[in-house]
């Protein structure tokens, strides 16, 4: 019970920070994105820059990054594509943070209650054969409720952990995926359209832009 205590206080923190951080970086908001592609059609490249330093969505940094490059005629779309999916797969990297925790006290928090009602029952089981011919029916009924709370518990730890977990993934993936999609029309732009970028280092050329 304590080490779920513990495990539900880091939970409700971590969500807490993911939760502040994604309200920081306005993630929902993406109005701007079609506002700088206006502004790149008119020829106003240090006004988008411009406009890009002044948004805190991480999809701006993926776009800064685009439009820097693929102004630059010294730099092969190869290379392009290289600094985007570096820049990009670095902020997924810090919305990521975290996560995984989450996820593994969503995961090990049922497994720890199981394992407390296991001890538990196995206490109130000695418990009963120590009375030998004077059995209490008392003994075994208050040692299993006692042995099920820490299942319960585990649970009531677990559930919501894994649905913020969700939350906060799918966020991520809508981030991901709004970083492709305005880093590709930014150098189409400038006519250096990307076979594909990614955001890990391990990502195979056939995935798409962003993808796991």
């Amino acid at each position: 019970m304590i080490v779920l205590l513990l495990l539900s206080v880091l939970a409700t923190t971590i969500i807490l920070v993911k939760l502040y951080q994604f309200s920081r970086s306005a993630l929902r908001r993406t109005g701007f994105i079609e506002k700088i592609l206006s502004i790149l059609q008119a020829g106003q490249q240090q006004q988008a820059l411009s406009e890009l330093r002044q948004q805190r969505n991480p999809v701006a940094r993926v776009m800064e990054s685009a439009l820097r490059n693929g102004a630059n005629p010294d730099m092969t779309a190869k290379d392009i594509e290289a600094e985007v999916s570096r820049v990009g797969s670095a902020q997924i990297r810090n919305l990521e943070s975290w996560l995984r925790g989450l996820s593994a006290i969503a995961h090990l928090s049922p497994l720890l209650g199981l394992l407390g009602t296991v001890t538990g029952m196995i206490s109130a089981f000695m418990q009963l054969e120590a009375a030998g011919s004077r059995i209490d029916p008392s003994i075994l009924s208050g040692g299993i409720w006692e042995a099920l709370l820490t299942t319960a518990f585990g649970l009531t730890v677990a559930i919501p952990a894994m649905a913020a977990f969700y939350y906060l993934e799918g966020e991520v993936d809508h981030t991901r995926a709004a970083m492709k999609d305005a880093s590709i029309r930014v150098l189409i732009h400038f006519g250096k359209s990307p076979q594909y970028i990614t955001t890990r280092d391990d990502a195979k050329p056939e995935q798409e832009a962003y993808g796991v």
